[in-house]
């Protein structure tokens, strides 16, 4: 039951990467989740939302996996992932998996209407203006591919960062370039990856900014991989989860 006051349920999809590499990503979703007033539930039987098999061209997994998810996020009003990646899966992709199966398209169909992305869903839907974190820093943004493409994410992270006490927003040349992870991509083709990271790393330093957010896991340990290889320890890579909940440190 919904407390009275509450703005309802929003189902979080922690995401793979986010579950085994990173999990306090969720914990600072869930805390902005329910900063904007709504209750955040976790379904504990979520697993993948078939990605890396609908990329690879395994439709057979990628479809059983997307009935899988369905049925487990159905009964939310909102599906909200801390991943532009993930959620562009759900709202663009998982429609086509179904292209012959009218019942579960419509299901599909549905899902995909009601699923955002974290910053999305706080400014588009909730009406966010107000974080619950601060920061004091300089900060550059990384557009991420599934993101900005897909889901039309752009201005919602950069009008929650303004708004941020003590954070000085400072853009990057070439800030909507690929980072070069692109999930298998960057296992295919490790040399074009290697040279496409690269260039966004010159491109963060050339901002002058001291830390980048981003909104996708898979991003952020390609740019910090390549950052820390490169003899770079000082720029923070930040999940924009963490930043806007306040979960990071600034440069003091």
């Amino acid at each position: 039951m919904v407390a009275p006051g509450s703005r309802g349920e929003v189902a979080l999809f922690v995401t793979c990467l986010v579950d085994l590499m990173r999990p306090s990503v969720a914990f600072s979703a869930l805390k902005l989740i329910e900063a904007a007033g709504y209750v955040a539930v976790v379904p504990e039987a979520q697993t993948c939302c078939g990605q890396p098999g609908y990329n690879s061209g395994d439709t057979a997994a990628a479809r059983a996996l997307a009935c899988k998810f369905i049925a487990e996020f159905e009964r939310f009003p909102y599906v909200v992932a801390p991943s532009g990646s993930c959620a562009g899966t759900v709202r663009t992709h998982y429609p086509d998996l179904f292209a012959d199966e009218p019942a579960w398209r419509a299901r599909a169909e549905a899902l995909a209407a009601k699923t955002f992305e974290l910053t999305q869903f706080l400014v588009d839907v909730a009406g966010v203006t107000e974080v619950p974190g601060d920061f004091n820093g300089s900060v550059t943004y990384h557009d991420s591919c599934s993101g900005l493409r897909e889901l039309g994410v752009k201005q919602q992270p950069r009008a929650l960062l303004d708004r941020m006490s003590g954070v000085k927003r400072i853009e990057m040349r070439e800030c909507e370039d690929c980072c070069g992870f692109g999930g298998l991509f960057a296992v295919k083709y490790p040399d074009i990856s290697g040279a496409i990271v690269q260039r966004k790393c010159e491109a963060i330093r050339g901002s002058g900014a001291y830390a980048v957010a981003l909104g996708d896991l898979g991003c952020m340990m390609n740019i910090e991989g390549r950052l820390r290889r490169n003899g770079d320890e000082l720029t923070q890579v930040i999940h924009i989860a963490e930043l806007l909940a306040g979960d990071v440190g600034g440069q003091g």
